[in-house]
């Protein structure tokens, strides 16, 4: 399955723009996802990510593939269920997969017919709005809809950096001040 996916900064002033489109609120999640890097290539350099999300619902373990494109964060996402994180993080480990960083999040989600919005608090970050489609065959029509969604919100440009890339960018930022 390919996600398409914008992501922008965002204030609480959102919330009212996303439920004037007619979006509905599903409920909010608490996310701790754990990023792993993996032996034989760095993720950081082909743009591959692998992830154990816990939430709530359980875990996940998801893959996801290279960026397709240069607007959006539209990839291959293969995601399992996981019934035990830690014992897949010791498989991982074992495997020589090495933990790569850790985001924490509060996410509020809302639909709107195919398309799903997630409010985020990110901790150490701030707030962020991810407007998301999934598609098997033809991801370019959901990536012209969901670009669009994101202009009609006055949101500005996406962001193609993931959270972790952004806390890693802060990060040394912050290294290079001291």
């Amino acid at each position: 399955m390919i996600e398409v996916e914008v992501k922008a900064r965002c204030g609480p002033e959102v919330v009212d723009k996303i439920l004037a489109l007619g979006a509905v609120l599903k409920g909010t999640e608490h996310h701790q996802d754990i990023y792993f890097n993996s032996p034989i290539r760095d993720f950081r350099e082909t743009d591959e990510a692998l992830r154990i999300r816990i939430k709530e619902q359980g875990a996940r373990l998801t893959y996801k593939g290279p960026k397709l494109d240069s607007q959006t964060k539209s990839r291959l996402e293969l995601t399992v269920v996981v019934d035990d994180p830690l014992n897949m993080e010791k498989i991982l480990a074992e495997l020589g997969f090495q933990p790569s960083g850790k985001v924490r999040k509060q996410r509020t989600k809302y639909t709107l017919g195919e398309i799903t919005f997630a409010l985020d608090e990110v901790e150490g970050l701030g707030s962020f709005l991810e407007i998301e489609a999934l598609a098997k065959d033809d991801w370019t029509a959901k990536q012209d809809w969901v670009l669009e969604i994101l202009h009609q919100l006055c949101l500005g440009e996406s962001i193609r950096k993931s959270y972790l890339e952004l806390l890693e960018e802060q990060h040394l930022e912050g290294c290079s001040k001291n």
